[in-house]
């Protein structure tokens, strides 16, 4: 959804006024910030007094000495994947170490995951190749992959075509685009059925009850342009369990401490010694690939948490210091009606 996300970025000052309605209101003031994501702040000065973040800095410091050729030849000394640019080496091999020694230190202890399942979206949504100014995108294809962080394994997918109702032409260039024929969306259904089938499966997974879970996209443009104004076109109340996300191209960037020009799809997974599997476009595929991205990261020690909202309709950031929740149980949708 590359392309899409370039193309629909020139007309996101186009959402109409009704977005200061309470009910597209996410969250409060203090837990959203319109600046970049904050750094932790500082722990105590007793924290690193410990012998155990001495040894960590000692053990940093070594590897961050290492030739690339070094770094792999300790990544598959300790059975650690060895693919990936000599930043990503370098960082696989600080978080393995950190948790080694953390593991085994008063300091530390055994870590939980912040979630035990992460849901993955990248939606396709109708386009043309020079979208006019009051262009309204809307969604054609709904697909989620389902991450089981315990495992590090993609266990389940979702995925429906929606059948668009203010353009249901599609463009030419949309179905060269996304693969995303005439023919696929005349057999779909509604969004509004297409987001009840995906909450009932959401349901099914009992995820927001039994089990902690969120949603990660590949930047603000699932949830922040394409659902947001979905849920308009359709005359459906935003739901609360996609108020907040995952936005990877941030966590990839501050993680692996690379330019933003290095968070784009094609150059996260390069850089992490993978190719991309599958049609580029295609909602799903585009979801599994990401997700493939994230599973990545949870294994070189990232820890993987929401860092943006929902709020007055736009897309903002989550500061790191704010409380850790995971999204609320999915709800049937509801009509703004």
């Amino acid at each position: 959804m590359e392309s899409q996300k370039k193309i629909c970025q020139s007309d996101r000052n186009n959402t109409d006024a009704s977005r200061k309605d309470e009910d597209e209101e996410c969250c409060s003031n203090t837990a959203c910030d319109k600046n970049e994501e904050r750094e932790p702040s500082s722990p105590n000065q007793g924290d690193f007094s410990d012998p155990v973040y001495k040894e960590i800095a000692v053990a940093n410091g070594t590897i961050n000495r290492m030739t690339r050729e070094e770094l792999r030849a300790k990544c598959a000394e300790l059975k650690l994947d060895t693919r990936g640019v000599k930043d990503v080496l370098r960082k696989r091999l600080k978080s393995y170490y950190k948790k080694q020694k953390l593991m085994h230190s008063a300091a530390g202890g055994n870590s939980d995951l912040y979630y035990d399942y992460i849901c993955v979206v990248d939606f396709e949504a109708t386009c043309e190749e020079n979208n006019p100014p009051d262009y309204h995108h809307e969604i054609i294809e709904f697909p989620i992959v389902l991450i089981d962080t315990h495992t590090l394994e993609i266990v389940d997918t979702f995925q429906e075509y929606v059948k668009p109702e203010v353009s249901p032409q599609l463009s030419d260039f949309c179905t060269q685009l996304t693969g995303i024929t005439q023919e696929m969306v005349d057999e779909g259904n509604t969004f509004y059925t297409v987001l009840k089938r995906a909450v009932s499966w959401l349901k099914e997974k009992e995820l927001g009850t039994k089990y902690k879970y969120t949603f990660l996209t590949d930047g603000s443009w699932d949830m922040g342009k394409f659902l947001y104004t979905q849920c308009k076109l359709s005359r459906i109340r935003y739901p609360q369990f996609a108020r907040k996300w995952i936005n990877i191209r941030k966590s990839y960037g501050n993680f692996y401490k690379v330019a933003r020009s290095q968070t784009k799809l094609i150059c996260m997974l390069e850089n992490l010694g993978m190719q991309y599997e599958g049609r580029p476009h295609c909602g799903l595929d585009d979801s599994h690939n990401i997700a493939r991205i994230a599973i990545h990261m949870l294994k070189d020690g990232c820890q993987l948490r929401v860092n943006e909202c929902l709020h007055s309709g736009e897309p903002q950031s989550v500061p790191v210091s704010a409380s850790f929740e995971g999204a609320p149980a999915p709800q049937k949708p509801k009509s703004r009606d």
